[in-house]
């Protein structure tokens, strides 16, 4: 349930809402929900990132609370971290990786508003998964890219994805 009252950090925290929401200075708010191709992307990156090859450099969880800042509680699609890292409930080490995968109902400007949290939190790549143009946006630092094919690297670590291993879910039905 999103609201436009303001509630302290503390309340956000102590209460569950289904599905999760976003937190933003003070004010609950709701993310978009999937429909079936972004569960199935969001399922596919999961499966793909915890590929036994991968599982000593990163730890991978979907729809995990990151506080991007003091009065920001951020909810990715696909957050990935260093293996290394210890366990945190909620996220406040900044992850390698966030992934955000696109509703038919987000707006860019929302959608940009989260990358820019997630990098000035010090997240060193945001990737954008959009099911309808099967293309990735790669925000890194200043710096923004468009793959339609090829591989996404994971940065800091060897871990790679083909991107039209992530999409080929969306062609199996």
């Amino acid at each position: 349930m999103a609201t436009n009252t303001i509630i302290p950090v503390s309340e956000y925290l102590r209460t569950s809402y289904s599905p999760d929401c976003d937190y933003v200075d003070g004010e609950v708010q709701e993310r978009n929900l999937g429909e079936q191709d972004h569960s199935d992307i969001q399922t596919r990156l999961v499966e793909l990132l915890s590929a036994p090859s991968n599982k000593s450099y990163v730890r991978v969880n979907s729809e995990i609370s990151v506080q991007v800042g003091a009065t920001r509680f951020r909810v990715p699609d696909v957050c990935v971290r260093r293996r290394a890292v210890p366990s945190e409930q909620i996220i406040r080490q900044a992850p390698l990786l966030c992934i955000e995968i696109l509703s038919p109902e987000d707006r860019m400007s929302k959608t940009r508003e989260k990358v820019r949290d997630y990098l000035n939190m010090g997240v060193l790549e945001v990737w954008i998964l959009d099911p309808v143009t099967r293309s990735a946006m790669i925000y890194a630092g200043s710096s923004i890219a468009e793959q339609t094919s090829g591989e996404l690297k994971v940065p800091e670590t060897p871990v790679v994805l083909a991107l039209a291993d992530i999409f080929k879910v969306l062609d199996e039905y």
